[in-house]
């Protein structure tokens, strides 16, 4: 009877043991293997970031879009609570090319010793340098530090499959036992970037003028993939505003190129284009960076794909 007590107390204490070590927290550290039910805590800086970000992750993260929507990226810095958010992340991801000069000025030496993985998007890429001029002009709307790049290469889709493919290989690092899951979707969502690099290539062999007219000077990637020449009303900056001397060149420009179309963006006022296009007796038409969505545009499931469609539509109807 003795030997059958004992027993029974050996299994009892096993069995405490064992719901001891089932209660402990969850994995905290966001480079060791995720819990089946934690999901990946990721925070991006803008649109663009955040949908290629879902894509690839799936149903393993969870991903925050920094910038609200209908909000214009440029000169936009977050709130104390965003930045407490970013340092609570699993992975960070921003553009890297100057356009969020808070996150090299303000963040990153935050971050050094977090545990938060860090994804710059710019980095690998093929970044057009500004020109000293380009720079200073810059200098007196970027809120601190310098841009020497322009930031807006997600317009290209093969640019922008290069930092699918960046945050894909951060996942992995983070979450390896999704590998597959990420390299699938990855597969997956690139296989309709570069469907979407043929469409655009396709066309701009069609296109009859070479010369894209634009307000905001966001489309030069995109140009240089597709052998456009673009010409602004504005700088980098969808904030500057361009001289009279500046404006009139820019009409003689557009009626010695018999340039049919003078594109704005849904975020910028369209006055100053529409005021070009006025004088050269011309046209506007609506050309999307894709920086972010509007609660319309969200309502109605649109995402880079469908707007970079969009663009490639305009596009037609003005260079054919």
């Amino acid at each position: 009877m003795r030997k059958l007590c004992l027993a029974v107390l050996f299994i009892l204490t096993m069995v405490f043991l064992a719901g001891c070590g089932n209660d402990q927290p969850a994995l905290s550290n966001s480079y060791k293997e995720k819990n089946d039910n934690q999901k990946i805590n990721i925070v991006a800086t803008f649109y663009p970031l955040y949908e290629f970000a879902g894509r690839v992750g799936g149903e393993r993260v969870e991903v925050y879009n920094l910038l609200p929507p209908g909000v214009e990226p440029h000169g936009w810095e977050p709130t104390p609570r965003e930045l407490a958010r970013i340092e609570d992340a699993d992975l960070f991801i921003y553009n890297g090319a100057g356009m969020e000069p808070w996150v090299e000025q303000r963040l990153l030496p935050v971050l050094k010793n977090s545990g938060v993985r860090v994804v710059n998007a710019s980095s690998g890429q093929d970044l057009i340098h500004l020109s000293a001029g380009e720079q200073e002009a810059e200098h007196a709307h970027v809120h601190e530090g310098n841009r020497k790049y322009d930031p807006h290469f997600w317009l290209d889709p093969v640019m922008a499959k290069k930092i699918v493919e960046s945050i894909s290989l951060a996942l992995i690092s983070i979450d390896p036992s999704g590998e597959q899951y990420y390299r699938n979707n990855t597969e997956n969502y690139t296989n309709e970037l570069l469907a979407l690099d043929r469409e655009f290539s396709a066309a701009a062999k069609e296109f009859k003028n070479k010369e894209l007219v634009t307000s905001h000077s966001a489309f030069a990637y995109l140009a240089r993939r597709y052998g456009l020449q673009q010409v602004s009303v504005l700088g980098l900056s969808p904030d500057a505003q361009p001289s009279p001397a500046e404006l009139k060149e820019v009409v003689n420009f557009v009626r010695e190129k018999k340039v049919k179309c003078i594109f704005f963006e849904p975020l910028v006022n369209p006055g100053l284009a529409e005021t070009v296009a006025r004088e050269a007796k011309v046209k506007t038409g609506v050309l999307d960076p894709v920086a972010g969505l509007s609660d319309e545009e969200e309502a109605r499931g649109e995402n880079y794909i469908s707007i970079m469609r969009k663009n490639l539509a305009a596009l037609r109807e003005a260079l054919s």
